[in-house]
Formats: structure tokens, C-alpha cells, sequence
């Protein structure tokens, strides 16, 4: 994110700010992997985790009562358009300067917020997200069922047009010339708001949870949280494994988590200087150079994670003839079948790691950005006011100290990949005979240790 000098840094941490050397930071790393999938295939011998979402605890019944009050709804809509609404007022009307709040609250408020919101409350961009309330309400206006469209949404779609707005979000961040600048800002901007509109006119409202990237994005997160739905739509506490371990495969999954991962890897990347030479001096537009890195990073990843969980399912099924798994239905280990579905089942692993890169790569960004841009959120014209009673706050830098931030990186980045080997190791107990699964698991190992190092070896490259 540059365009803004404010938004150059992600983080203030460092390698001199680690207790030990990098070397050794990698090599423990990697130790604590392989001892965790060792002790896991030792003591933890059946699937554990709740695949189906059908536990939990019932939260008290005047929780349950007030979120799924149609007037508690109408709030959180009323609120996302409202601020929508004053994000506009910057983004149309305010300077653009560095003073204006609109990159912040895109690139900051919104994209690295929604992680911890939703990490907490679960998709809660579902709840405020204006554009569907401009949908129900344009659809009320002209007596349609929002619910409804002009056309079936196609049966095999899944999650692969929010794979492509994905993509295209975070090419806007990390790549797009001067994608700070308002005019940058709100091309893009218009015409994910047209997408979206005429996608929801054509589909019905289902377009968003297939489409929209923020959707997608903060219901993925928000598997991970304590509160949740179980199968017949009772609201839970739960356990926040049991969350994620009942993301279902579907069409577009794994693209969706591969570009996640990939783009927060590229974004280490970028900051490198072996990465910032380059750029500079091998004659390209910066743009191309953004993309064609962009590309191929997220490109490696997912012939990464491919190749080793094709090889996990080979090495998985290679049981007697007619051994079934507990899938949606019988699956044959033997034959392509769970060769095929293997991406799909192992693909919410990646999530936990995902997440983990953001904490790492944006916590500071996020304390120290996010405390300026809800400070200049009080005055987005720029005139001296302080409509929101903000404008005088200064950023406090208290929780973000150069040996804090490497800590926190080094804790979130390893436990991120200890969870994914769990979950992945949880899921290969349900997909191969019992007989086969820890060894069908080496290479997902593999892969945990290799995005491991590289994860640790790009964002501490500086």
C-alpha cells in the first residue's frame, strides 16, 4: 500500500528485533511442525472436529433473540450505509492529499479490520454491507424478491467470481500506480459497486456470498470465531476449530484461499530491497513487474499446495478396494474420485495460515493507520472541522514496539501453521483409511514447513 508515505510501512519489526537469529527463528520453526505432527499422529487418532457444524453451545436466549431481531438487522444495515455514506463524502468531495481518510479506511478500517471484527463476531460484512442493503431496498422499491433474479445462479459457479474480485482487490492494493489517489480509488470502487448491483439484479441476492470480496473474505475469518450458526441455523458458542472445520467444499474455494495467502506472501515480498532493486532497475513500469510478481507468487503457491495434497491423497487411498470415506457421500479411496475432492477438503487448513500472515504483516498498520485515519474521518474535507470529535486524537504507540510486533509476527505466523496441521490432520482422518492417513499427511507436512520458512524468511527479508 503506497501512494501515501503514512501507508509505505506494514510493520515497525524487524530482524534485529528478534530474540534469536533468523536462522534459528526457521529452524525451530520448522521443529515445532514435525513434533506436532508427530505427537498429533500419536494421541489424536480420530477425528475429533466437528465437519458437519451441527454442535455448540446455545448462546442465552436474549443474545439469540436481539441478532436475529429484524430490527437489530435494519440497525446494522442503516449503519453500513451510513458509513459508506460518510466514506463518500471523502472520496468525492474531500482533497486528494494525504490528509484524505479514504485510502485508510478502504485499505486499513475496512480490509485489515475486517480480520479482527470477524474473527470475533463472525461475517459481520454480511450484516452492514451497504451495496446489499442498496439491492433489498431498490428490490422493495420495484416489488421484486431480493431473493430472487432474472436467472438461476449456474449450479457450478461456487466461490469463482469472488476468487476473480479477490484478485483484482489486491492488485489494486499492492500494484495499482498510485492506488492511494482518490481517482484510483474510485474507478475501482465503481465498478465493484456495478458488479456487485447487477450481478444481485441478475442472480438474486445469493451473488454476494459468491461475488462479493469482502463477503467472502470476512465469512472465511469468521469461521474461526467463538460465536456461530449450527446446522439448523440455532446461534452457538463453539469451538472456533469446529468453526472452520465445517467449511464445505465448494467451486472456487481453493482459488479463494490461495489468493489470499499468496497476496499477503507477495506483500513481504514487495517490501524486500532484493525486491525493491529489481523493480527499479530492470527497465519495466513498476505495474508490470507488480503484476507479473504478483502472478507468479500466487502461482508457486498454488502449485505448491496442489501438488502436495494430490500426493497426500495418493499416498491416503491406497487402501483395499472399496474402502469408503465419510464425505457429502461414499467416495471410493481407490479411483480419482478423492484424488479430485482432496484440494477442496484440505482447503480450509489454509485459512488459520492465512489469517496468521495478516496479524503478522498489518498489526502495526492497523494500530498506528487505523488511529490516524479515524482521526482525519472527523474532517474528510479537509476544512478543519471535527465533526466526528476525532480530529485532535494522536496515534498512541504503546502496543506497538519493534521487540512487540517481531513477537507477536513469530507467535501468530507459527501458531497459524500449527492450526493448519491440525486441521488438515483432523480432515485426512476422515478422508483416508485409518491405516494410511499419517502417511498421507507427509507431504501436506512438507507444504507446512516449506510456506512456513518462506512466510518467516519474506517478511523478516529486510
Amino acid at each position: 500500500m503506497s501512494g501515501a508515505p503514512s501507508l509505505l510501512a506494514h510493520g515497525v519489526g524487524g530482524r534485529q528485533d528478534l530474540p534469536i537469529t533468523l536462522g534459528q527463528l526457521v529452524v525451530a520453526a520448522a521443529l515445532t511442525l514435525v513434533v506436532t505432527f508427530v505427537a498429533l499422529g500419536v494421541l489424536w487418532r480420530e477425528p475429533r472436529l466437528d465437519r458437519d457444524a451441527i454442535g455448540g453451545r446455545p448462546v442465552p436466549g436474549w443474545l439469540a433473540r436481539l441478532v436475529d431481531a429484524p430490527a437489530f438487522r435494519a440497525v446494522l444495515r442503516g449503519l453500513g450505509l451510513l458509513a459508506a455514506a460518510w466514506f463518500c463524502v471523502g472520496l468525492l468531495a474531500g482533497p486528494d492529499t494525504a490528509d484524505n481518510p479514504t485510502a485508510g479506511a478502504l485499505y486499513v478500517l475496512l480490509w485489515v479490520g475486517l480480520v479482527p471484527v470477524s474473527l470475533l463476531f463472525g461475517p459481520v460484512w454480511r450484516a452492514v454491507n451497504p451495496l446489499r442493503t442498496v439491492h433489498l431496498l431498490v428490490a422493495l422499491a420495484v416489488r421484486r424478491d431480493p431473493e430472487r433474479g432474472i436467472r438461476q445462479l449456474p449450479p457450478g459457479l461456487g466461490l469463482w467470481p469472488a476468487a476473480g474480485t479477490l484478485l483484482g482487490f489486491v492488485w489494486l492494493e499492492l500494484v495499482a500506480p498510485d492506488r492511494a489517489t482518490l481517482p484510483v480509488i474510485g474507478a475501482w470502487l465503481a465498478g465493484y459497486a456495478v458488479l456487485m448491483l447487477a450481478g444481485a439484479a441478475l442472480f438474486g441476492v445469493g451473488w454476494f456470498d459468491r461475488a462479493d470480496p469482502f463477503e467472502v473474505y470476512s465469512a472465511l475469518v469468521g469461521r474461526l470465531a467463538p460465536i456461530g450458526r449450527a446446522a439448523d441455523g440455532v446461534l452457538v458458542w463453539r469451538n472456533p476449530l469446529d468453526g472452520i472445520a465445517g467449511l464445505r467444499p465448494r467451486p472456487g474455494l481453493v482459488a479463494v484461499v490461495i489468493v489470499l495467502l499468496g497476496s499477503t506472501m507477495f506483500d513481504s515480498l514487495s517490501n524486500a530491497p532484493a525486491w525493491l532493486r529489481f523493480s527499479q532497475e530492470n527497465g519495466l513500469p513498476p505495474a508490470v513487474t507488480g503484476t507479473a510478481g504478483l502472478a507468479v507468487v500466487i502461482g508457486v503457491v498454488a502449485v505448491a499446495y496442489l501438488a502436495a495434497v494430490t500426493a497426500a491423497a495418493r499416498i491416503g487411498r491406497t487402501g483395499q478396494p472399496g474402502d469408503t470415506v465419510p464425505t457429502d457421500g461414499p467416495v471410493p479411496v481407490e479411483g480419482a474420485g478423492s484424488v479430485r475432492r482432496a484440494p477442496g477438503e484440505i482447503a480450509h487448513s489454509i485459512v488459520p495460515i492465512a489469517v496468521g500472515y495478516v496479524v503478522a504483516h498489518y498489526y502495526s498498520l492497523l494500530i498506528l493507520e487505523g488511529q490516524r485515519t479515524v482521526a482525519l474521518l472527523s474532517d474528510p474535507l479537509d476544512t478543519g472541522a471535527n465533526w466526528l470529535g476525532t480530529a485532535g486524537w494522536q496515534p498512541h504507540t504503546g502496543l506497538v514496539t519493534p521487540s512487540g510486533v517481531a513477537s507477536l509476527q513469530i507467535t501468530v505466523i507459527i501458531l497459524g501453521h500449527l492450526l493448519g496441521t491440525l486441521l488438515a490432520h483432523d480432515r485426512a482422518l476422515y478422508l483416508f483409511p485409518r491405516a494410511r492417513a499419517v502417511a498421507g499427511q507427509l507431504p501436506l507436512l512438507a507444504l507446512m514447513v516449506a510456506y512456513t520458512v518462506a512466510g518467516l524468511l519474506l517478511l523478516y527479508a529486510g
